[in-house]
């Protein structure tokens, strides 16, 4: 009798450790919190999730495309970056997937990502021979230089994003030098943002690299331009998205595959959440009404968070099983 109720203690013990599903708690987690929005909201409604409806003790550490990788490629931290743009370091991180470091999640962005040169639309209405990069180039005096009125400007990336390489690649296979332009460094994200703020508000004209969704392209009404060439991936791979490519030529930017990735650690211990975790994704336009939202109430990336999982529950209750999806209304 002694040892069958030690044995009905042990097994209560271990079941109480258990989450709705069986799997034990997922235990700390460390999340990027990547320098944009989507990806910080991200971060956030994962977080709020993972502890309130797993039982996981998050932390949120600042990250970027390249650095975070990075890390997590040779480090195995942070655990999980939940928006990675995978077109931005596709060899390597095809290498480490093959090769067991990390491991794909959902496809959060399930439309993809679009990148790209776009130009105002007021700009492309009152001039529709401009339909492709190389016909805006034609026309520096539209997109005049702050630092040289004389020059054209094309916006480049922010530093520490890895797009800056395939922009100043694509700016040399054009000979926009030659055509009267000058590759422009915003200095950060907001400076690239309020680059295209001033100009619509100045309704001048602006040419440079941006991508969708975001809460700037629901605003203002943007147009994308055409390369005039279809993507040539074996070109991107190995020249457009690498840095200092000596001979690049003119190439289109792809649809972005946009994933939530994890360590192969946090895969291997995270039971029930990792399931969460392979099928949290959202459409593009409900990511623009939640950066929309944002932007308009001065939110951060936790109150946006809040206001997706309070406003849109007929999306993330289909992520998480319905114990789950009580735990997280609870706490709200």
């Amino acid at each position: 009798m002694k040892k069958l109720l030690a044995t009905l203690i042990l097994t209560a013990g271990i079941c109480s450790l258990a989450g709705p599903s069986g799997a034990t708690e997922c235990g700390d987690v460390s999340i990027a919190e990547m320098d944009w929005a989507s990806a910080g909201v991200a971060a956030h409604v994962d977080r709020f999730i993972l502890e309130n409806g797993y039982g996981c003790s998050v932390k949120l550490v600042a990250g970027d495309t390249m650095l975070t990788f990075t890390s997590m490629n040779e480090k195995a931290e942070p655990d999980l970056v939940p928006e990675l743009w995978i077109n931005s370091v596709r060899t390597p991180f095809d290498a480490a997937v093959k090769e067991g470091r990390l491991v794909e999640g959902a496809k959060i962005l399930s439309e993809g990502g679009v990148e790209g040169w776009w130009i105002p639309k007021f700009i492309a209405d009152a001039h529709p021979d401009i339909r492709t990069v190389q016909d805006a180039l034609k026309h520096p005096e539209l997109f005049p230089s702050h630092e040289n009125p004389a020059k054209g400007a094309i916006h480049n990336c922010p530093s520490s994003w890895n797009c800056r390489f395939s922009t100043a690649n694509l700016y040399k296979a054009l000979d926009a030098e030659k055509a009267g332009f000058q590759l422009i460094d915003p200095g950060s994200a907001a400076g690239l943002d309020a680059s295209i703020t001033e100009a619509f508000e100045k309704k001048t004209g602006w040419l440079g690299y941006y991508w969708a969704p975001t809460a700037l392209l629901g605003k203002y009404e943007m147009t994308l331009l055409s390369f005039g060439v279809d993507h040539d991936k074996a070109e991107w791979d190995s020249c457009t998205a690498a840095p200092d490519c000596p001979t690049p030529k003119v190439n289109s930017y792809p649809v972005s595959d946009v994933y939530t990735v994890v360590t192969k650690s946090f895969a291997d211990r995270a039971g029930s959440a990792m399931d969460y975790v392979e099928a949290r994704q959202w459409e593009n336009a409900t990511v623009n009404k939640v950066l929309a939202w944002m932007d308009q109430n001065q939110g951060t990336n936790e109150s946006a968070a809040r206001y997706f999982l309070g406003n849109f529950q007929e999306i993330w209750t289909q992520w998480v099983s319905p114990e789950v999806a009580e735990k997280v209304k609870a706490a709200l």
